[in-house]
């Protein structure tokens, strides 16, 4: 730990000295596999639970008549379904962070995987909004895990491993953001898809019911394999008003800032798809948006494990951070540009439109580097490491109030849009790149490299 002029401890310099040190490098330590790899499942667990829904929540509200039949509604239910786990996270992840803190990582985390398990099963068997709406509650203030992850993350890790150990945790994102969507968009309503297999009843009055079990028994492995195998690695914490410092207060307010451009477009993007041509969408169905969205997760896992860590040591976390904002902008304006070339065809989704499909999925592959950059500065911003839960927990904070302000937001805008015609019905949209651009500067004041905390 760096110290002030008198040799006492200087908790309030970050884990990575500005200044280099002209020393020979350290050798590489190597990475405890199997705890890691228990870190990273958890993690999975998280997006395949939260993204099996996206697929077909639309669809749901329609169903349910929430919007009492106006399809340009359906956004505003469907944003705020989405945006109440946000809101509920936002009010006690910190306080999750905190807690692991003192009683251990290993308890929040398999409280976290006992939350996930139980909102599912109980938001598969909804039959009215506000069922919904509480479901999403459960798991958004039962679940602190990522911001736990990511603080045993840096505590299973050093100096000379930290961009190898996270450099995994968007691969294992990716991944479970192309097995939600594929979970939600090819089991919804097996009773119609699989006739003669789903003959009971209750597939027919609760056609969600499997995609959410499906996931929900995942969460449930997860939570059986941490609990044997799962091991603590904690030190003693940091008082929170230590943390209030500049590189972590940078660094989160990136993290904010990547979060709610990020979450904004992931609502847009499913509403978008199953909205009909004549409205302003693409108008495709369920299993189609599932599959749209696992080809990202896809796409976006092989890309992230093949080069992020090659292109991040060539152009240093802060160009590859700028880089992925930047993707927004175009990520946006090609919604518009999709649904002209539909209309253009005759209101059909023809091969030039899943071409564009394609361009916006491969932006968006762009974009999700930056998180790996940003997880990076935020954990080794902490002053120490008995400091890494608060600091977490801050960055999770934040990114959960932006995110739950973020699809509400994003939706309902779409929707406005429709309803009032604005420019054509894509104002929407040129508030969003407007949002984009702005919050792109927010990055200017990194540093190129992240800060190098001393062992």
């Amino acid at each position: 730990m760096a110290r002030t002029r008198n040799g006492t401890p200087d908790e309030e310099t970050a884990l990575l000295s500005k200044a280099k040190q002209t020393r020979e490098p350290k050798p590489v330590t190597p990475l405890p596999k199997l705890q890691i790899g228990i870190l990273l499942l958890l993690q999975l667990a998280e997006p395949i639970t939260s993204l099996c829904i996206y697929p077909f929540i639309n669809q749901l509200v329609s169903e349910l008549d929430i919007t009492g039949g106006d399809e340009k509604k359906v956004g505003y239910y469907a944003g705020m379904i989405e945006s109440v786990f946000f809101l509920t996270e936002a009010m006690f992840v910190l306080q999750w962070s905190r807690v692991s803190d003192y009683i251990g990582r290993k308890p929040v985390l398999l409280t976290g995987m006992a939350g996930l398990c139980i909102s599912m099963v109980f938001f598969g068997l909804s039959k009215t909004f506000w069922q919904l709406v509480a479901s999403r509650c459960i798991v958004g203030a039962l679940n602190g895990n990522i911001g736990v992850v990511k603080s045993m993350m840096g505590e299973l890790t050093d100096s000379t491993n930290m961009a190898q150990g996270f450099a995994l945790m968007p691969v294992v994102w990716s991944a479970g953001a192309t097995v939600g969507p594929f979970i939600g968009g090819q089991l919804a309503k097996p009773a119609t898809r699989w006739p003669n297999t789903f003959t009971s009843r209750f597939w027919k009055q609760f056609p969600y019911f499997l995609p959410c079990a499906v996931s929900a028994s995942f969460s449930v492995f997860t939570f059986i394999i941490s609990a044997i195998f799962l091991q603590e690695a904690l030190e003693e914490p940091t008082q929170l008003r230590r943390l209030l410092i500049r590189p972590v207060l940078l660094s989160v307010a990136n993290y904010g800032a990547l979060a709610l451009l990020d979450i904004a477009y992931r609502a847009v993007q499913p509403l978008f798809l199953s909205t009909p041509v004549a409205l302003g969408g693409l108008g495709v169905s369920p299993a189609t948006i599932g599959a749209v969205l696992g080809a990202f997760g896809l796409l976006n896992g092989v890309f992230q494990a093949a080069f992020f860590a090659r292109i991040v040591r060539r152009w240093g976390p802060k160009r590859v951070f700028m880089a992925g904002m930047a993707m927004f902008v175009p990520l946006f304006a090609l919604f518009p540009v999709l649904n002209a070339l539909a209309r253009g065809a005759g209101g059909v989704v023809d091969r030039t439109v899943w071409a564009v499909v394609f361009v916006q999925l491969m932006l968006s592959v762009v974009m999700d580097m930056a998180y790996g950059c940003i997880i990076m500065f935020v954990t080794s911003s902490a002053p120490n490491k008995r400091s890494l839960g608060g600091t977490n927990g801050i960055a999770q904070l934040v990114a959960a109030l932006l995110r739950a302000v973020g699809p509400a937001s994003a939706t309902s805008l779409f929707a406005l849009s429709l309803e009032r015609n604005w420019l054509g019905g894509n104002g929407c949209y040129v508030i969003l790149i407007g949002v984009a651009c702005v919050l792109w500067t927010v990055a200017l004041p990194l540093p190129y490299e992240t800060w190098t905390y001393e062992d």
